[in-house]
């Protein structure tokens, strides 16, 4: 498969995503064994100090970790488990998660996450940190309510 082939079905699988679009996410780089993805920060996207919150921080890492993790494994990929590191408050107009493998098997991929925050094209600077375990999954959807 070709990088554009990849990069394609990464802008489908993201297109999929209702919260990702509701957040605004764009997937900038797709190919094997890392991914990038981008959000732009708006007012309510923000926590009460003004700065972005948590969780949008936690999302951005997750979905990178696993779009990484999905680049070498296939499209039926989901996180096992995954732990974050918040290492200064994001205040900037971007995020960017720059997701990557480490090691990955047949079922598994070990990936890491690097969150950055930008402002006006200035220098990026690193927020938060992740890593996490995406394996592949059965192609069965689970049972409504399950």
């Amino acid at each position: 498969m070709d990088k554009n082939e990849l990069f394609n079905i990464g802008q489908k699988a993201l297109g999929a995503q209702s919260f990702s679009s509701l957040l605004g996410t764009k997937l900038t780089v797709f190919q094997p064994g890392e991914a990038v993805l981008e959000i732009p920060v708006r007012k309510d996207l923000l926590q009460q100090n003004g700065f972005v919150h948590g969780g949008v921080l936690s999302y951005a890492a997750d979905n990178a970790l696993t779009f990484a993790g999905g680049s070498v494994l296939g499209p039926n990929v989901l996180t096992s488990e995954y732990k974050i590191n918040y290492l200064k408050p994001a205040v900037g107009q971007k995020l960017v998660a720059r997701g990557n493998v480490v090691y990955a098997s047949k079922r598994q991929a070990v990936c890491r996450c690097d969150v950055f925050d930008t402002k006006d094209g200035e220098r990026e600077i690193l927020c938060a940190t992740a890593q996490g375990t995406i394996v592949t999954m059965s192609s069965e959807k689970p049972e409504a309510g399950h």
